[in-house]
């Protein structure tokens, strides 16, 4: 039940932060429920191993490359799920930036 509830908050954020983006486009908030697995999938099962993989820029750039990492993995996203599109790499960091802002935001008042 908890997976559940993850989703569905991670799912609202995803589409507030849709909606409050011009760059970014949402068609539902069906839509919005696959883009939050999809994200959530692809940050887990790619994300780490870009991120080992490009340790060296990493440390040279102090750990920002990972922005860039955080950014490709939003660009994916849009490209693999109909209905979500983003205009740019930097409307999809800006994304990747609001929505860790509002689904934290979302999950402290959903932990009480």
């Amino acid at each position: 039940m908890r997976i559940v509830l993850h989703v569905l908050v991670s799912a609202f954020a995803v589409f507030i932060t849709g909606r409050l983006l011009p760059g970014v486009s949402i068609d539902g908030f069906g839509t919005a429920i696959v883009v939050a697995i999809v994200l959530a999938l692809v940050n887990a099962v790619l994300g780490p191993v870009l991120v080992a993989l490009t340790l060296p820029i990493n440390v040279v750039t102090l750990g920002l490359f990972t922005f860039v990492i955080i950014g490709g993995l939003v660009m994916l996203t849009a490209a693999v799920v109909p209905g979500f599109r983003v205009a740019s790499f930097w409307w999809a960091l800006g994304f990747a930036f609001v929505l860790a802002l509002v689904n934290s935001a979302f999950h402290a008042v959903t932990a009480v």
